[in-house]
């Protein structure tokens, strides 16, 4: 339990995704196991209590409707009392549980480094557009690395849109003029489980037009090795990019060519 709420192993952290998987697995184990004993008890006081049609025994203390229990010490008393302490035994431990993890999910892991990629996602009518530290832009397509904290600003530029992906527990909403973050982490297990690149899919979750649903995007990840070497590719055409830009602006200023 510690461990699951520093969600810390070793020098790692833990990806969105693996959190909230154990933030259901959790609840739904617990919520089975409660309710398979509150089940059983009742069926069992169904059965121990029965009308036989005989006479009921002079020590009886039978329930009676609109009574409540006076904690005198009866035994009544005795059994709401101890169900009244487990239930707030477990309701507040699974709240403290859940409340450590959702800040962690909303604030973020501290990896300590200085490489965290933060990713512009702009939205527009129908589809979403991705700007990297160096410029380079990328339409329909995030291409990242594993084992890496993704940071991700998101905006639109034109109506409302929200920006998410089911597979990897992310939702930003993407509002003109306004930038909200996130992020998100792939391990490279997932990646080598997915035959080396990992895909998932991004969809918009805000009626934003009559496009809305075929505004679908995707998210690829692929080895650290192999997005360093994907990456600098970008940041030397977008240097070429800038640098054609720029002729073609003083040709035009000046009549000849920069």
């Amino acid at each position: 339990m510690i461990d699951t709420v520093i969600l810390q192993q070793g020098t790692g952290w833990r990806a969105q995704a693996e959190v909230f998987d154990e933030i259901f697995f959790v609840f739904l184990a617990l919520g089975t196991l409660i309710g398979t004993i509150v089940v059983s008890y009742t069926l069992w006081n169904v059965y121990k209590y029965r009308d036989d049609g005989g006479e009921p025994k002079d020590d009886f203390d039978a329930p009676v409707v609109g009574e409540l229990p006076t904690g005198q010490g009866g035994p009544k008393a005795k059994k709401l009392f101890l169900s009244f302490g487990l239930s707030a035994i477990v309701v507040i431990s699974l709240v403290v549980y859940a409340y450590g993890i959702l800040l962690y999910v909303e604030e973020g892991p501290d990896t300590g480094a200085e490489g965290d990629i933060e990713i512009l996602v702009e939205g527009y009518q129908f589809g979403w557009q991705y700007e990297y530290p160096n410029g380079h832009t990328e339409t329909g397509e995030m291409i990242v690395p594993a084992d890496q904290r993704i940071d991700i600003e998101v905006t639109s530029r034109d109506v409302w849109h929200n920006f998410g992906s089911s597979e990897l527990r992310i939702k930003s909403d993407a509002i003109p003029g306004e930038t909200n973050s996130n992020w998100f982490s792939v391990s490279s297990e997932e990646v080598e489980a997915q035959g080396g690149e990992a895909t998932y899919t991004v969809e918009c979750f805000e009626l934003c037009g009559s496009g809305h649903s075929a505004m679908k995007g995707q998210i690829t990840v692929i080895p650290q090795d192999e997005w360093e070497e994907w990456y600098a590719g970008t940041g030397e055409e977008t240097a070429s990019d800038s640098e054609n830009a720029a002729s073609i602006d003083g040709t035009a200023a000046g009549g000849v060519p920069a």
